[in-house]
Parts: structure tokens; sequence; C-alpha cells
């Protein structure tokens, strides 16, 4: 029983060495040496040529190395029947909590108006108010979304969190559904994106929602660059719509050096490392559910593949 592991951005060497400390006996293998495709049991894996997974006849379970799951189901021959495992771990959770709270910190305080002030040599006292005064939105109440609407609400933010079925966290306003959202958009001064990359979220970050935004919000992009229409958010920066935007996921990555974003007074860029899985933590994930498995059990964190998430 073999487990085949491929990612572009991910250090092998890290993931080799935390199976060899914690599962020796695992028959690791890399992508480019699969071997006997026969023994291939697990793979943990992120965005794989399309169709290859498929051509592994006996896969019981199918790891994603990130929080995402859009790079598999995207593959149309993505074989049926075998679970997709999303990666929850606790060093990913706590980084993007970490980028979260940043990044409302900075539009809360407008630290960008400082920092653009600073390099005209120009001396503004610009009055901001506590954070009971400001309410932040998040979309997407998942793993990722639930822990930053926490920590927000321990700063004593006004948060709200909308989701797709309901939910319940202390401190947050949830709203839910289709016949939530207009209300939780009209009450987001800061909106937040953490919503899995879907059919029905593709391109979500668009002119009609920020219509329904109050005037001069902002917003913080943390999911996927699919999420957005580039081309809105500079209209709705333009006409003050948005007085400011953080994205951290784009169409196209890396980011092209003409795109107007990076020149854009109002938006700062992250370069899709908002939060990065923790080897350690992730290997000990998949060996835990590599032993459900052998047990018998499902595994924990299984994707509905009909709502991608």
């Amino acid at each position: 029983m073999a487990l085949i592991f491929r990612s572009e951005v991910a250090r092998a060497a890290a993931w080799r060495e935390a199976f060899q400390r914690q599962m020796p006996a695992l028959d690791l293998r890399m992508w480019d040496e699969p071997g006997d495709i026969a023994d291939l049991v697990f793979a943990l894996v992120w965005r794989p040529p399309r169709g290859v997974l498929r051509t592994f006849p006996n896969l019981k379970a199918i790891f994603s190395i990130g929080a995402g799951v859009d790079h598999l189901f995207s593959d149309p021959e993505l074989p049926e029947g075998v679970p997709v495992v999303r990666m929850v771990e606790p060093e990913l959770t706590r980084g993007m909590t970490e980028y979260i709270v940043l990044h409302v910190l900075r539009h809360h305080r407008r630290q960008s108006e400082m920092e653009a002030n600073q390099r005209v040599g120009k001396w503004e006292m610009i009055s901001v108010p506590t954070a009971p005064s400001c309410k932040v939105g998040i979309m997407g109440l998942g793993e990722l979304g639930g822990a930053a609407a926490l920590a927000l609400a321990a700063l004593e933010f006004d948060v709200a969190g909308w989701s797709r079925s309901p939910k319940e966290f202390s401190g947050v306003e949830c709203f839910h559904g289709d016949f939530g959202m207009d209300s939780f958009l009209a009450r987001s001064e800061i909106l937040v994106c953490l919503l899995p990359l879907t059919a029905e979220t593709e391109g979500i970050l668009n002119t009609d929602l920020f219509g329904k935004l109050p005037k001069g919000a902002s917003l913080i992009n943390a999911a996927r660059g699919g999420h957005q229409v580039e081309e809105d958010i500079l209209a709705a920066l333009e006409s003050g719509q948005l007085s400011e935007a953080t994205p951290d996921g784009f169409r196209e990555e890396p980011l092209p050096a003409g795109h107007p974003f990076w020149c854009h007074p109002r938006v700062t860029v992250t370069p899709h490392n908002a939060s990065l899985t923790d080897p350690n933590g992730a290997v000990r994930q998949v060996i835990e559910n590599i032993q459900r498995i052998r047990r018998g059990e499902p595994p924990s964190n299984i994707v509905d593949s009909k709502a991608g998430y």
C-alpha cells in the first residue's frame, strides 16, 4: 500500500521527512517516480494534472494538500467513488486567522492611507473609531471562516457571517442561504471572502455584489482568484463603492507584471500565501485517516462531491 505525493509549491523534502518521522513504514512515492501504479492506494496532491488520478486503479482516498479542493473537482476525469479529503490542520487555520485579523485591522485603522501619506511626507491626523463600531462580514463559515470570525469577535468587532447552511458561533451574527445574503451584505463594511470555490461561487465578487455593500466598504479575498471579477473590483474602487481591496488569490498566478493591481494605490497584493499547510500537522492528519481506512472506517473530513466542499 503506497502513497503518492505531488505538489508544485510544497517542499517535497519537508513532507518526506515528516512521513519518515511519523510513519516510517509507509511506502511514499513521488509523482515523477510512481513505480507500479497498482500499488498506489493513497494520493496526497495539489493541482495534479487532469486525468492522471483516474489511471491509478486501486486508490482508496485522495488527500488535498491545501484547504481548497477545487483543484481536484475541476478534473472531469476525477475517479468516481474515491473519497476526496480536505485538509484540516491547526497551523493552516492559525495562519489564516492571523492573515484575516491583520488585514481587517489594516482596513479598519486606515493603514494604507497613512502609508500613502508617509510616502509623500504628509502629516495628517486620521480619526479611527474602535472595533465595536466596525461591522465585519465573513462569507464562508467553515473551519477557516469560523475561526477567523471568533478571533475578530474576541477583538470586539461587530462580526457577522454568511454560509450556505445555518451555523452558530458565539458573538457572531449568522446569516445563511440566498434569502440571508442581501441583509448580510448590507451591514458588511469590511467584507472577507473565505468561501469554497464551486460553480455557484465562481465570480461571486462582482459588481452586483459590491452594489449591495455599504458605500465605501472594503474587500479582503483570502479564498480563490476564481471568486473575483478583477475588472469589477477595479471599477468599484474607481467609483468609490469599494474603498480598498486586499486580494490574496488571482485569476492568473503569478499575477502578471503589468496587472493594474500591482500599482493601484488602494489595492494590497499578497501572493496567495495567506496561509500555508504545515507538513508535520498535515501528515498527522493523513496518517490518522490512513489508519481509519485500514480499520474499515471512512476518513474524516470527506468532501461532499455534489456541493464541492
